[in-house]
Order: C-alpha cells, then sequence, then structure tokens
C-alpha cells in the first residue's frame, strides 16, 4: 500500500542508487507473510475492490439496518458470480457502506469479468499494497508552544484521524491531562481489543484482510511518530539518547485523536485503506492524516487515497497525504490529487551528524544517527571483501570496522561478527541532508571521500589502519530550508496542469514518539528501545501540515477542504531554491501562525470538483465512481480545461524550450478577513514569460465576497543554468495579508 515516508537502512546502497528513500521498521515491507485466505475460495482468487451504485436507504432505517441492506445487496450481487460452493459472505473482505459504496472481495479472474458486466457494478479493478512513506520542527515554523486555556476548547472541536500503523497509547505525548469528553460530533468507537483510548485517543479501529479484531498497537513506530508530530502534548526532555534534546510536541496539543490501523508487515492494502476512510468518514473526522503513498501516480477514479478523499471532501474533511520519497526523480510524486494536500519534505536548521576519524587524523562527516555507547574507541579498520551474509557468516571481526563499499550489505551479519562499526559508500550524488539509524554504528560517504579511506588503507606509511566513529551532534544549517534529497518530484502525471506538490514541511530527522517495541533502527535484532526517535520522509512532513490545518480549523470550524488548502498554500514561506523550484517544493514551507488569518481564499466545491473530472475526460463510469452516484455523467460538451479549476497555484506545462505558449486561468477568491479591504495584484517574473492579471484591483464590501479576476501567462521559455523550468507569482494585497500564488511554468517533454 501506500508508501510510508521514513527512510531505511538496509540495501540502503541500493536504494541510494535508485533514489527512493524510506526509513526505520515501519519504510519497508516484504510479502514474508502470507495473509488468509477466505473461506472456499481458491488459490487462484485476488482480492478486488468493487465499486457499486449508491443504494437508496428508507428513511427510517437505522446505520446498522442500513448497513446490513448494502451487504445484502453485495452478497446478492457476488451470489450470481461464484463459480464453486463458497458463499457470498466467504468472499466479502470488506463493505464499504458507511461513506463510500462498494466492497472488497476475493474472486477469480472470471468471476471477476463477470461482475463487471453487471448494470449495478460501476468499476472493479485489483487492489494495490501502499506503503508508509517515512519538537523542534514546530519552533522552526513560527508556531510557538503554549499552555493557553482560551486556545485549547477551540482545539478540543478538531479530530483528526490517523491512517497508519496505529498508536503506542502510553506515550505521554498522549495525556488526556486536563481534556474534556470527546465533542458530540464524534460517532467513532474504540476497538474491543484496545483499552486505552482516553479523552486524547477517542477511537482507535484497526483493518487486516477483513478482520476488524486486531489491536491498533503501534509495533513499528511509525503511526505513533506521525501522531504525536500532529497533535502530541507537550513533553519537555524529550531526546534520542540524548540526541536532539528538547520538547517534543504537536501544532494543536489539545485536538482529539482517531486512530485507523492499516499497515501491517505486509504492507498497506488498498481493500483496508478505504474501510478506514469509510469509517472515518462517517466517524466525525474534520482532517484525514496519511502519509502512505504507491510506487506510482494512479488515475484518481482508480486510486483508493483520491476516491477516500474525495468522499472526505464532501463531508467538509481535509485530506493530507505525503508526498512520497521517490526524489529527485521527475514525475515520481504519487499522491495527486486536487482536493488533498499534497506534502513535500523539506530541511530545518538543525542537521545531525556523525564523524569518522582516521589514524592520520583525517576527519570525515556523515548523516548518520550513531545513538549507540562507548563510541570514540580506535578500531582497526577490515576488509572483508564484502558485507553481504555469504561473507559474513561466522565470521568475527571483533574490534574492526568493515570496509563494506557499494554493494549490497546485511546490517544485520554486520553486528553478528562483533565488528565495531561499517564504513559504506554512497553510490548517488546527493547530498547528504538526512541522518540514517542502524543496528551498529555505521558511516556512509560520498564516493570521492570512501576512495580517500582505502587510499589510507592500501597505503605502504601505513602500518595499522585505524579509525574512530564519533557519537552524533547536531549542527547549525543556515541553508534551511532546503527541499530533502528524497522527497518526490512533479509534475504531476495525471493533470499536468494542477501543480503538485502543494506544500512542504519539516520532513528531515524530526523527533517525535515512538513505539517500546519497535527497534530504534527498525532492523533485526537490534534491541535498543526508545520512546522517541529520529526518523526521516515526507511522512514526517504529512502530519506537519495536518497539525497546520487542525490549527486552522480550529480557528475556522466550518472552512471547506480548498479554502484550508489555499489559507496554506497562499500563506508559505520561501525555501532555498532548487532546480525544480515548485515541482520539488510546491508554494513553500508551510507557515500555521500566517495561515490562519490568510485574508482571501480560493474556494472550490464538489461541483468544481467534478467540472474538473469532466475536463480531464471522464466518462459516465469514473464520474459514478468517484462520486458515488450513476447519475454523476458530464455534459455531451465539455467547457474549459482542468487548469480552469479554482486553485491556488498555476502549473502552465509547454511543449518544449524555445515555443511560444498562451494561456489563460480564471480564479475567484474569496474575502475572509476585513470587511472593506482593497486588494492590489502585484506580480513577479522572469524575461521571457509575461504574467498578467485582469483586473489587478479587488475591492471587497464585506466578508465572504467573492470576486473573479483573469490570469494570463505567454511567452517563450528558454533554459536557464541550474533551473528547469521559470518561476513566477501573483500577489494580492491590502498591505496586511499577502496572498501569493505560484505561477510555474515547466517544459513538458524535459520531464516525462
Amino acid at each position: 500500500m501506500a508508501a510510508m515516508a521514513i527512510i531505511r537502512s538496509s540495501l540502503l546502497l541500493l536504494l541510494f542508487a535508485l533514489a527512493v528513500f524510506f526509513s526505520p521498521a515501519a519504510a519497508i515491507y516484504t510479502n514474508n507473510q502470507a495473509r488468509p485466505q477466505a473461506a472456499g475460495a481458491g488459490d487462484d482468487t485476488k482480492v478486488y475492490i468493487v465499486f457499486t451504485e449508491r443504494q437508496p436507504a428508507a428513511a427510517e432505517l437505522s446505520e446498522m439496518e442500513a448497513g446490513a441492506a448494502v451487504e445484502s445487496f453485495h452478497h446478492g450481487l457476488l451470489g450470481d458470480v461464484l463459480d464453486d460452493s463458497s458463499s457470498a459472505p466467504d468472499r466479502v473482505v470488506y463493505h464499504y457502506s458507511r461513506s463510500l459504496h462498494g466492497f472488497a472481495a476475493r474472486l477469480t479472474e472470471d468471476e471477476k469479468n463477470k461482475l463487471a458486466g453487471m448494470d449495478s457494478v460501476l468499476s472493479i479493478h485489483e487492489r494495490v499494497v501502499y506503503r508508509p512513506q517515512t519538537t523542534r520542527s514546530w519552533n522552526f515554523l513560527g508556531l510557538p508552544q503554549h499552555n493557553d486555556p482560551t486556545r485549547l476548547p477551540f482545539e478540543n472541536d478538531v479530530i483528526i484521524g490517523m491512517v497508519d500503523t496505529g498508536i503506542w497509547p502510553e506515550s505521554e505525548s498522549f495525556s488526556d491531562e486536563g481534556l474534556p469528553p470527546p465533542p458530540a460530533k464524534w460517532k467513532g468507537v474504540c476497538s474491543k481489543n484496545f483499552t486505552s483510548c482516553n479523552n486524547k485517543i477517542i477511537g482507535a479501529r484497526a483493518y487486516f484482510n477483513g478482520s476488524r479484531n486486531r489491536s491498533p498497537r503501534d509495533l513499528e513506530g511509525h503511526g505513533t511518530h506521525t501522531a504525536s508530530t500532529a497533535a502530541g502534548r507537550a513533553v519537555p526532555g524529550a531526546s534520542l539518547a540524548g540526541l536532539a534534546n528538547g520538547t517534543a510536541r504537536g501544532a494543536v496539543p489539545g485536538a482529539r485523536l482517531a486512530i485507523y490501523k492499516v499497515c501491517w508487515d505486509e504492507g498497506c492494502m488498498e481493500d483496508d485503506i478505504l474501510a478506514a476512510f469509510d469509517d472515518a468518514i462517517a466517524d466525525g473526522v474534520d482532517i484525514l492524516s496519511a502519509s502512505l503513498g504507491s510506487e506510482m501516480p494512479r488515475d484518481y477514479s482508480t486510486d483508493p487515497m483520491a476516491i477516500g478523499a474525495f468522499h472526505a471532501m464532501r463531508r467538509g474533511i481535509v485530506t493530507s497525504v505525503s508526498a512520497g520519497n521517490s526524489g529527485p526523480f521527475m514525475g515520481s510524486i504519487s499522491n495527486v490529487a486536487p482536493w488533498m494536500i499534497s506534502v513535500a519534505a523539506v530541511t530545518t536548521d538543525r542537521r545531525i551528524v556523525s564523524h569518522l576519524v582516521l589514524g592520520n587524523g583525517k576527519r570525515f562527516e556523515g548523516s548518520v544517527i550513531n545513538a549507540f555507547p562507548n563510541l570514540g574507541k580506535r578500531s582497526l579498520i577490515v576488509d572483508p571483501g564484502s558485507c553481504t551474509e555469504e561473507y559474513l557468516t561466522d565470521k568475527r571481526y571483533k574490534g574492526a570496522v568493515l570496509l563494506c563499499g557499494d554493494g549490497f550489505y546485511s546490517d544485520h551479519h554486520i553486528r553478528l561478527t562483533g565488528a565495531d562499526g561499517a564504513i559504506h559508500m554512497r553510490l548517488s550524488k546527493t547530498k547528504k541532508d538526512t541522518a540514517f539509524s542502524f543496528s551498529v554504528p555505521t558511516m556512509i560517504l560520498q564516493e570521492e571521500e570512501y576512495h580517500q579511506i582505502l587510499d589510507y588503507y592500501n597505503s605502504s606509511n601505513t602500518r595499522l589502519p585505524m579509525a574512530t566513529l564519533t557519537s552524533t551532534v547536531t549542527v547549525k544549517d543556515a541553508a534551511a530550508p532546503s527541499a530533502a534529497s528524497f522527497s518526490s518530484r512533479g509534475p504531476n502525471l495525471i493533470t499536468h496542469g494542477i501543480l503538485k506538490p502543494d506544500i512542504s514541511a519539516p520532513g528531515v530527522d524530526i523527533l517525535a514518539a515512538w513505539s517500546p517495541k519497535a527497534a530504534v533502527s527498525g532492523e533485526e535484532g537490534d534491541d535498543r528501545k526508545a520512546a522517541y526517535n529520529i526518523i526521516s520522509g515526507t511522512s514526517m512532513a504529512c502530519p506537519h501540515v495536518t497539525g497546520a490545518a487542525a490549527y486552522v480549523k480550529s480557528a475556522h470550524p466550518h472552512w471547506s477542504p480548498a479554502a484550508v488548502l489555499s489559507a496554506l498554500v497562499t500563506t508559505a514561506t520561501p525555501v532555498s531554491p532548487a532546480p525544480e523550484a515548485e515541482l520539488a517544493y510546491g508554494a513553500g514551507q508551510v507557515s500555521p501562525l500566517r495561515a490562519r488569518y490568510p485574508g482571501l481564499v480560493y474556494d472550490a466545491s464538489e461541483a468544481d470538483y467534478a467540472s474538473f473530472l469532466c475536463a480531464q475526460g471522464y466518462n459516465s463510469t469514473q464520474m459514478a465512481t468517484m462520486t458515488g452516484r450513476a447519475s454523476a455523467a458530464c455534459p455531451a460538451e465539455v467547457e474549459g480545461a482542468a487548469g480552469d479549476l479554482n486553485y491556488p497555484t498555476i502549473a502552465v506545462p509547454v511543449l518544449n524550450y524555445g515555443v511560444r505558449f498562451a494561456a489563460e486561468f480564471p480564479r475567484t477568491v474569496t474575502n475572509v478577513g476585513p470587511a472593506d479591504s482593497v486588494y492590489r495584484a502585484k506580480v513577479t517574473t522572469v524575461p521571457g514569460v509575461k504574467v498578467s492579471v485582469t483586473p489587478d484591483e479587488l475591492a471587497f464590501s464585506k466578508e465572504k465576497k467573492t470576486m473573479s479576476f483573469k490570469v494570463s501567462v505567454s511567452g517563450t521559455l528558454r533554459p536557464v543554468n541550474g533551473t528547469l523550468g521559470a518561476s513566477a507569482s501573483l500577489v494580492w494585497s491590502d498591505g496586511r495579508h499577502h496572498v501569493r500564488s505560484p505561477i510555474y511554468v515547466f517544459p513538458h517533454k524535459r520531464v516525462m
């Protein structure tokens, strides 16, 4: 399922070469544990997601009775296509009936084809596995710590649904001290096998292959980390073995948490995710946070994240998602639907580094977290030939630091040799911006640096090649925030005219709560445990924006998801330039304080998104799948383009460098600031690209008044060293508010 956003160490060198980053335990899932087979189903069945027409329910039916009626309808459909003696209930994995419309079932290829031909079936596809994409960061974002009793009542009404690996409820970050009972709007439950709900964690469910009987406890650490980042209580003195010591906290410590565990050892299954969305929407959450992603973006009508988020949007629920960890490859961002907030990762002003000192005094710096006792002693450098299982089995290298080179290696088997540590060579040229955890003291170096160590090791002047691995320290990063090398890049491969990612947030070396059942490094045999851990990924960036959205929602509970997205995007602060510019970091780094009072917002409704899908060329089946309504067909003559959606950013894909282009973008803003306000447009651009705004002045006479304008972008894009496209912007300002919309022009053919 969706790839969690942390970054792991096993086979790390290969991952570096591919530039696909994950992190500790929850980061990489393998199919070494088969899911149970449905009774009566043969080995030739697969799980399929089936979307059906919405079934009308009698007004007098309770939710339970209405659900039973829908289940009967699903069983009737299945009963007509099953090829063996198994019953329909045995084949069903999930019924989606609370917010979505459909079911998941185990089917043969022939059964799937028969079902697809039924009139009541809108679409059917095989499930996909997603994966998780895996403090001081809130201070860096300018959101001060507070114990303000006047703010807590507003935060108390905000419910954040975390779709992740579960939660460790005993963490201090989830104390409910001083919190009143859950708000009356809450309709969720706490799983029967989870007795740790309180006034902070007000709901907890788990989903596994159709079963809801497993515990939502977090055994991986990822879900605990993301939940505490978004809404954890303030915990002073938090650190990882003394590293990054400070107060760990979320953006909205008074907000409530609802937990939906969908990720297990083998990943996060699409059918489990849809079941979580189905429940969360009906339970009454205000914001959904899902640090999950697929390997590649999918068409919205087959993407469970996009479908779930669409139905959440219809209920006024904001959905925040991670961009992915497949950077710096272009077009690698996986969550791209415009009705959800796609979050990229940037650095903070704190870097975590370790050092290696050779016997000749030469010193090397690497981004590694070496949180081990007894570091700092001199060790003999040894070249075992390779650090794979084959070379290391039954070998003993006690007191040595191993040269592991650039090949595959086994962290587990390095540790079994008794070695003091290992030195690896980074294959990729990406910058050293992310600190990794290993189960043994480790140093990762660039190729040139590694060869300097080889020269020292092989030199005739070196009698005994020695090295010292030092404890990890924190240093200031004056260049922050800058785009994380692992963060997935745009453009949006599904809709080129919608800029993705939307925004960025801290996702590098983030300290937050951790499960004591999860190893610090996530590696086999690592027996180190911690209450707080440091990990990286867009999974860590996503809950920062989740928390910021909750902060905005606490002040404006009736704002639509589009209005919240707009507030966050148009108030974002600058990020250090990257060659991919907005395709790397979106509108910039989230600024929660500014987002709470943006002045103007670009709003959009379900009807606007439906028009957007029609402009995408969606047929009646695709529209019905997205909306759950069989009647949601597009008009015969579709006017406009996908770029006409009232989005707070503007993407201008052009054919190539040197080709003239011209495009117009209609936009409408709503005044959410002072009633009598006059906003004037200011445009910044680059040579070769012209941007004009008509009209260039908007005079508002009352709050919530809307006014429309048109943005025209034209010119000829020229290649400039160090950049891919051209960054321009439109800022509406009344002197107090500065509502900024990035405009990015890029050569479509050069990034595909």
